[in-house]
């Protein structure tokens, strides 16, 4: 479905090599969403190029970080961006899917079955609710996607994170004013920030990765209940 070897040539622009057993699992990845989307909505993306560009790239360009190791949860992952992605890279990684809706964690179950992936761990949960339990303060690398604005995302994700591990938000060009807001929420959540790094897509959209470390535990009043975290944003 995909062209291979336009989105080979794309990610070598950044240095990505991906073998052909990569691509054709990504090629394989792409049949199975578009086709599991007539039936579950998954993604509004659906063309050849489009998937490539602002799924597959895109995932891409954060699994090659070098942060991504080790165990990754990835938070409200949906279709599985960028959490299959960057297991297709990284195959060593442990991935946990973190995702409330069920029928999308059927779809994902699905597929990393057809895709064959090993080593991967599906919580059907809200990230608010996983932290207080077996997943709190345990994974090296926490991801979040277009979930939610960079405050409620730092209470979300940072504590699911170990002390010395890093939370990652992919974010549009509008990261460094929700940044600006957030300072507040990583100071109370034991986070800290450390820098921005600026991405544009093939097909001109700009994309932004916030890193930050997990530098204290976070204290047990957080978490609190999504409908706080949204309500009153820290």
């Amino acid at each position: 479905m995909i062209d291979k070897n336009r989105l080979a040539e794309k990610c070598f622009t950044w240095n990505i090599a991906l073998t052909g057993a990569q691509l054709d699992l990504l090629d394989r990845y792409a049949r199975l969403l578009v086709d599991y989307n007539q039936k579950v909505n998954l993604t509004a993306i659906t063309t050849p190029e489009g998937i490539e560009d602002r799924h597959f790239v895109d995932s891409l360009l954060f699994a090659a970080q070098p942060e991504v190791a080790g165990r990754l949860v990835d938070v409200g992952t949906g279709a599985g961006f960028p959490g299959v992605v960057a297991k297709i890279y990284k195959p060593e990684l442990q991935l946990t899917l973190m995702e409330p809706t069920g029928k999308r964690v059927e779809f994902l179950r699905y597929l990393c079955g057809e895709l064959g992936l090993t080593g991967v761990e599906f919580a059907k949960e809200r990230a608010e609710e996983a932290a207080r339990k077996q997943w709190r303060e345990v994974f090296d690398v926490a991801s979040a996607r277009a979930v939610a604005a960079l405050p409620m995302l730092c209470e979300y994700c940072l504590p699911l994170v170990r002390v010395g591990g890093t939370f990652l938000a992919m974010k549009g060009p509008d990261a460094d004013a929700e940044r600006a807001g957030s300072a507040n929420a990583l100071r109370r959540l034991g986070g800290e920030y450390r820098e921005t790094r600026a991405f544009t897509l093939p097909d001109g959209s700009e994309r932004r990765l916030v890193v930050c470390k997990k530098i204290s535990q976070t204290p047990t009043a957080y978490p609190r209940n999504g409908g706080k975290i949204a309500k009153k944003p820290l």
